[in-house]
């Protein structure tokens, strides 16, 4: 079976979709990608052979992606929700198509068009990665096929964990790598040092050579792999977006969320009223009241926040993996 994928050129965006990709190439599919060259080298590390239709760097709009459709015509074309015209060309090609979630179903008004209000596309099938404990209760109604979401497998980088003390609890802080900024980075990093943990940070766009010398309890570093790092966390301090939510919950660990912008707003809304986490918006934000919210997170007998989180996770783990939806994916392809 010839499968495409397609995504923004955005880790957010593209990531969620490698797990199915690469069970796909693995039970013997052929798999192609489609994407800005900014994610290239990250899929094809994953033997998932990207390309960049026509001249997008990021978006893909239908007529980007009609040419490719046509030379390596795929039995079936899953398109994250993120780029609507993927969906449109594959229709007007005659291909089926599936939609592919990357989180909670994203409210109005953060700068992407619902796939839910495409006419020429709003009835297909969705590959949703969302718990449904999480999800929205209007897209639990939609036509969702479940798919455990998996954390990135950054297992092939060469880059190891950093040396975790595993004398005091250990507290992650990741403000992703859109939305960070020096000031909210430092403000989280003097509340959390405050406590008796190991801080583990990842600068994500920025240069942690610009933050300056830190406390002796932190460890700042431009990239962790997150996957192998989030097992051992105690407590996740990030900006809400839907993969590090994921990630986290996938490793039952609560967490601390600073929304910024996008979908982290509802996110964060959806977490908090799961019991798993606490959030501080804009104006509540400082350093005494970061330390506050990640004590209350921290490791102690009858933390209800923990077991919200790991109910979640024991729900995520009984989702059906790539593997398995791999095997119905025929289906869709075949149009039944």
């Amino acid at each position: 079976m010839r499968l495409l994928f397609a995504s923004l050129a955005t880790v957010g965006h593209a990531y969620p979709l490698v797990p199915l990709a690469i069970a796909a190439r693995r039970a013997g599919c052929a798999v192609h990608f489609a994407a800005g060259e900014s994610v290239h080298p990250a899929l094809a590390a994953h033997g998932l052979r990207p390309f960049r239709p026509a001249d997008c760097f990021s978006e893909i709009y239908p007529e980007d992606l009609a040419g490719d459709l046509e030379r390596l015509r795929p039995d079936l074309v899953i398109h994250e929700w993120g780029v609507p015209g993927a969906a449109i060309a594959a229709r007007r090609a005659g291909i089926p198509g599936l939609w592919h979630g990357f989180g909670r179903m994203f409210p109005d008004g953060i700068g992407l068009e619902s796939p839910l209000r495409i006419p020429e596309v709003a009835g297909l099938p969705h590959l949703d990665i969302c718990p449904p404990a999480l999800q929205d209760k209007d897209f639990l109604a939609a036509d969702r096929i479940p798919l455990r979401p998996i954390p990135y497998p950054d297992s092939f980088a060469a880059d190891g964990l950093p040396e975790l003390p595993n004398s005091r609890p250990l507290i992650y802080l990741t403000l992703g790598t859109v939305f960070g900024t020096p000031e909210l980075l430092t403000t989280a990093i003097a509340g959390l040092a405050r406590l008796d943990a190991h801080i583990v940070v990842a600068a994500g766009r920025l240069n942690p050579t610009e933050l300056g010398p830190q406390p002796e309890n932190v460890s700042l570093h431009a990239w962790v792999p997150q996957t192998r790092l989030l097992p051992h966390a105690d407590v996740v301090v990030h900006h809400g977006g839907s993969g590090t939510t994921l990630a986290a919950l996938n490793s039952g660990v609560p967490q601390l969320l600073l929304p910024q912008g996008a979908d982290q707003f509802a996110n964060a809304d959806a977490l908090e009223a799961a019991g798993a986490a606490i959030q501080l918006r804009a104006g509540d934000v400082d350093p005494g009241a970061i330390a506050d919210a990640a004590a209350r997170l921290l490791p102690r007998r009858g933390n209800d926040h923990r077991d919200a989180a790991r109910a979640i996770a024991a729900e995520i783990a009984g989702m059906p993996d790539p593997e398995t939806v791999v095997g119905a994916l025929r289906a869709h392809a075949d149009g039944r």
